[in-house]
């Protein structure tokens, strides 16, 4: 695994630009807090204590109590970069995050965002 910067930011930081970036196009920090609860497993209180204590990005995908198994039907691209042929594991955890929230930002309806087989 490469050693990115980005891994070292810490979630809390980086959560109010996901609910930011959702709500100034019409979206809810609820519907932001579903795409997260879907991809990793982090709900509610969980959730709150991942944003409110520094916990790096890296720690918060290593620790998620549980990744959707449908991650892998999350496709597309990303700043230029297809999200499926991303071979380090944990920047392919975080470009899936990073898609499913420009695609609640773009309109796209919730059941389409989050997969099912």
């Amino acid at each position: 695994m490469a050693n990115h910067r980005v891994f070292q930011m810490e979630f809390g930081k980086v959560y109010p630009m996901y609910v930011d970036k959702a709500e100034r196009k019409g979206r809810t920090k609820a519907e932001v807090d579903q795409i997260i609860a879907w991809l990793t497993g982090y709900e509610g209180e969980a959730l709150n204590a991942i944003i409110d204590h520094p916990t790096t990005l890296e720690a918060f995908l290593e620790k998620a109590p549980r990744l959707n198994p449908h991650r892998d039907l999350i496709k597309g691209v990303v700043c230029g970069v297809r999200v499926e042929e991303v071979e380090d594991r944990l920047m392919r955890e975080l470009r899936y995050l990073d898609k499913l929230i420009d695609e609640l930002a773009r309109g796209k309806a919730m059941e389409k965002i989050l997969r099912a087989p």
